[in-house]
């Protein structure tokens, strides 16, 4: 006994020999096809656009034909140097020199106090654009349609309504979960309202995807994903594209994203949650508006236009201006007797001629601070905060109140400011012309920027890290449903041209399985929510997530069987659809949305099965 372990180990010693000795082979080759690439780019790079493999000892791991690689300008570059060329910023020396204290910076704490000339806008005048929104998380304290029956659906409803009343109003929405299941729900008179309004350029879709996504759990398979079947149902029922991102609440924010958008067809970004000694850094360089080009980016393709908002949060008191105690009291929804108030006890004033021209003057004051940390005339204010405009009377509040303040600026010339209601892309097209974007040479008005915004950090040592692996249960069964889904889409696609070709579409459940695949999708993609793979929802609402997941698992396991059977069948004409006895069975089995998965035992006897 012992001398026959023996020899069924000198045998697998043998074998471990030979494949190091292959291995050594490949290895020795690859080493001197890379020498010689090396010594072709040195000698002057005959054809730049591409890379012939065919040279060297190449041939003898691909002997069967040359292989020429063709570079896309748009993608990745290969070089003998890497690193992107003429990069301003670049976020790892930005990291060496910060200090990463924080003093006490005044009225704004993590800033320092701002002054500016009031002749400054004498020549030209300060572009105010104040822009109303609000930021609607697809679950967080309460789930996707607990929020959406309380509050989501009511905004959107009184949106039609608000902004019919006044075509100087502006709104925008970035959501797109959200917006198709309201969107579900109502009338053709609605509908041809929205498509109006987005024709008038009073509403505008930012972004599109189905969810505001978190930047750092995700993959990007899931984050093109949920770009995708956003953008899919605009193209489809409004037929718009959306030219701008915003991100308010992601945190951290990844350049990944950043060429994701660009890729999209972007031109523009919004980033918000980055470290408060990082903004503050910016503000003092008024780089706080940048070109944001990938690492590896020899050129500038990957540039993308993006505004980084400098004070604390998204939130009006954090919008107007560098004293939160004042921008407060700009915030009509908090007007006595309402349900929310000022935090620094000094409450609204609804305007009226009396106050006009003082509290005029206050937010101006405000307006003209903030614009000192930018290097053009034309300012972004942001007006919104989480499922903000969800009663008619804010609506009222905040649009009337604001309208007083800009006739009264406006018909002031001696002010030399022009205030208004405006869009994410109103705001990026001023801009834009502020700054003579477009023309040639034009782009080193702004800086360039390569490297990434992690980690975030609020306050003091308060790093948002531990969602990178909170809840890791959930974060791995989003991996899980990933794979499924791609799989699913694959074989699908597969088994719809066999049944086509077969004359087997009425057997075939292709409109089923499609509709499986699209929930899947969305599902997957409500999940990339950045309260959701991120784990920082209450425990009912990551229920409700998981259950998500759980059901289109088994969905795309169904897809997978239905496909994967009529396309192992030799004749096609012998498929016979079944629901219940499925041709195929999966190797796993999950009892529940968090159960673990169990393998399939194939218990095997001396008697025949």
């Amino acid at each position: 006994f012992l001398q026959g372990q023996l020899s069924i180990l000198q045998e697998k010693i043998d074998h471990l020999e030979r494949l190091l000795a292959e291995n050594n082979e490949i290895i020795s080759n690859i080493r001197d096809s890379v020498i010689n690439l090396s010594e072709s780019v040195k000698d002057g790079q005959k054809n730049p656009e591409a890379v012939n493999f065919s040279q060297g000892s190449v041939s003898e791991l691909f002997p069967s034909a040359s292989v020429l690689l063709s570079v896309d300008s748009e993608d990745c570059l290969f070089a003998s140097k890497s690193g992107s060329r003429g990069s301003g910023v670049q976020m790892l020396d930005v990291y060496d020199i910060l200090p990463f204290d924080n003093p006490d910076g005044g009225v704004w704490k993590q800033g320092f106090d701002i002054t500016y000339n009031e002749n400054e806008w004498d020549s030209e005048p300060l572009q105010v654009f104040v822009v109303p929104h609000s930021h609607n998380d697809p679950g967080w304290l309460k789930t996707f349609d607990d929020y959406f029956r309380d509050q989501t659906q009511h905004i959107l409803n009184n949106m039609v309504l608000k902004l019919q009343e006044d075509n100087r109003r502006k709104f925008m929405w970035s959501e797109i979960s959200y917006f198709s299941k309201w969107w579900d729900g109502i009338d053709s008179q609605k509908k041809d309202a929205v498509k109006r309004l987005i024709k008038n350029g009073q509403f505008e879709i930012v972004t599109g995807g189905w969810v505001m996504p978190d930047e750092a759990s995700s993959h990007y398979f899931a984050l093109i994903d949920q770009l995708i079947e956003g953008h899919q149902w605009l193209e489809k029922n409004l037929g718009v594209k959306p030219k701008s991102g915003w991100a308010v609440d992601p945190f951290g924010h990844s350049p990944s994203m950043a060429y994701l958008l660009k890729r999209t067809g972007f031109s523009n970004m919004l980033i918000q949650r980055v470290h408060y000694s990082v903004k503050k850094h910016f503000a003092t360089q008024k780089t706080l508006e940048f070109f944001w080009r990938q690492n590896w980016d020899l050129g500038s393709s990957t540039d993308i236009l993006c505004h980084m908002m400098p004070f604390y949060s998204y939130d009006v008191p954090h919008t107007c201006g560098p004293d939160p105690k004042i921008c407060c009291q700009f915030d009509f929804k908090r007007l006595p007797g309402g349900r929310v108030s000022c935090p620094w006890r000094v409450p609204p004033e609804a305007i009226h001629a009396g106050n006009v021209q003082h509290r005029a003057w206050m937010i101006l004051d405000q307006y003209r601070k903030k614009s000192k940390l930018f290097r053009t005339k034309v300012l972004l204010a942001p007006l919104g905060d989480d499922f903000r405009y969800t009663e008619s009377s804010e609506w009222d509040q905040q649009y009337q109140n604001y309208q007083k303040l800009f006739d009264y600026m406006n018909s002031h010339p001696e002010w030399h400011v022009k205030a208004q209601f405006g869009t994410l892309s109103d705001y990026f097209e001023a801009l834009r012309k502020e700054s003579n974007l477009g023309e040639k040479r034009s782009n080193s008005f702004f800086p360039v920027l390569s490297g990434d915004f992690f980690t975030y950090a609020d306050r003091d040592h308060h790093y948002w890290s531990g969602y990178f692996t909170s809840r890791p249960f959930y974060k791995r069964l989003d991996r899980v449903m990933e794979s499924y889904l791609r799989a699913a889409e694959i074989l699908y696609s597969l088994a719809l041209v066999q049944s086509r070709k077969s004359e087997m579409t009425s057997v075939f459940p292709s409109v089923d399985n499609y509709k499986l695949l699209t929930e899947a999708r969305r599902n997957l993609g409500l999940f990339q929510h950045h309260d959701a793979i991120t784990g920082t929802s209450k425990d009912w609402v990551v229920v409700d997530y998981g259950t998500r997941l759980f059901h289109s698992i088994m969905n795309l396991k169904k897809v997978i069987v239905d496909s994967a059977h009529i396309l192992i069948l030799k004749d096609k004409g012998a498929y016979n659809y079944d629901t219940s006895t499925p041709f195929l069975k999966m190797d796993d089995v999950q009892s529940s949305q968090d159960s673990l998965p169990r393998k399939t035992v194939i218990k095997l006897t001396s008697q025949p099965r």
